[in-house]
Parts: structure tokens; sequence; C-alpha cells
């Protein structure tokens, strides 16, 4: 792993001499947008890494950008490409289809609140936002909302997975948040009639 990031770091710093800064950008973004697919990919390295090598404000908006374009694509896969073979087995299995009903009647700034927790996997909650009823526009307005406290998290708060469920510091910056995201996400929910 640490050679793939001295690569990653290297690759960058070279494109950056040597061609227009936009590759840099999409190379950067690229991965956090596979992270979103991928699982096994760290988030919170590659949220670091573009914040130290394109500066706080950048590296915070491209990373933003990139891991709300991975889900939304993910959700998209799993939407319209996985969702009928997977409604076959949901109507046989009595399991599945209680989660399923509890996910579809989940509210925005509940959907918020999960997604935001920062060692929630995206890529699992992806697949069941995608194979629920969920719609769009709610989905969109979760990532958007909560990702911003997720790319936030990493970039300026997060260190260690041990230090940040430890520390109370982290915990309370955290807490307060997704306190903020859950507001924003009920204001937006009456204004805008997402249920």
């Amino acid at each position: 792993m640490q050679e793939f990031i001295n690569n990653f770091i290297e690759n960058i710093q070279y494109l950056e001499s040597t061609s227009p800064q936009i590759i840099s950008i999409l190379l950067g973004m690229s991965v956090i947008v596979l992270e979103s697919m991928i699982p096994i990919l760290p988030l919170a390295l590659f949220i670091a890494l573009n914040m130290l090598l394109f500066g706080h404000l950048q590296g915070f908006i491209m990373s933003w950008l990139a891991t709300c374009i991975g889900c939304l694509i993910s959700f998209s896969i799993v939407r319209y490409g996985l969702k009928k073979p997977f409604n076959i087995s949901e109507e046989e299995d009595k399991t599945i289809n209680k989660i399923m009903k509890k996910i579809n009647k989940i509210s925005l700034p509940n959907l918020v609140l999960i997604i935001s927790l920062p060692f929630m996997p995206a890529f699992l909650l992806n697949i069941a936002a995608g194979l629920s009823k969920i719609s769009y526009k709610k989905f969109i307005f979760a990532i958007l909302i909560s990702k911003l406290v997720i790319v936030f998290f990493w970039g300026f708060i997060g260190t260690s997975l041990i230090e940040s469920i430890t520390d109370i510091k982290v915990l309370l910056e955290l807490f307060i948040l997704m306190g903020l995201a859950y507001i924003i996400s009920k204001i937006l929910m009456k204004k805008l009639k997402i249920d």
C-alpha cells in the first residue's frame, strides 16, 4: 500500500509539472470515484492526499464532488442494472423483504445521518439504496449533504480509526457536523417536499 501511495503522489506531481493541471485533478478525483465502487480502497487516504497535493479548498471540493459522483454512479448501476434480477429473490425471502421495506421508508434526515457516519461503507449503502425504492432525488440530496461531513471529517478532523473513536474532541466535532447535516436535510425535506 505504501508503494501505491508513493507512486500515486509521484505521478500527480509529475503530471502537474509536465501537463495541464486538469489532468492531475482528474486523476485525483478518479481514484475517489473508484473508491465508491471498490470498497477496499481507502477514502480517507485519498481525501488527505488531494488536500495535501491541491490545497485544502480545492482538495476538499475535488474530493466531495468525486465521492458524490462515485456514489451516484454506483447507485445508478445497481438501480438500472441489478434491481430486476434481485427483485425476484426479494419476493421469496421474507427477511430481505422486511429490510427493504424499512429502507424504502427511511426519511431524508435519517438517510443523511446514516451516510454521514465516517465508518459506514459507502459501497453497501449505495447498493442498498439502489435496490430500494428510494427516489433518485432523495438519494442525490442525501449524498450531497452527507458527503460534506465525510470529506470534512477525513480531510480536517479524522486521523485514524482508533484515535477518531477514542478522542472526545473528534467525536464531538463529528456529532456537531452530523447535527448540522441533519438540520439542513430537515429544512430541504420540507422546502423541496422530498419524502
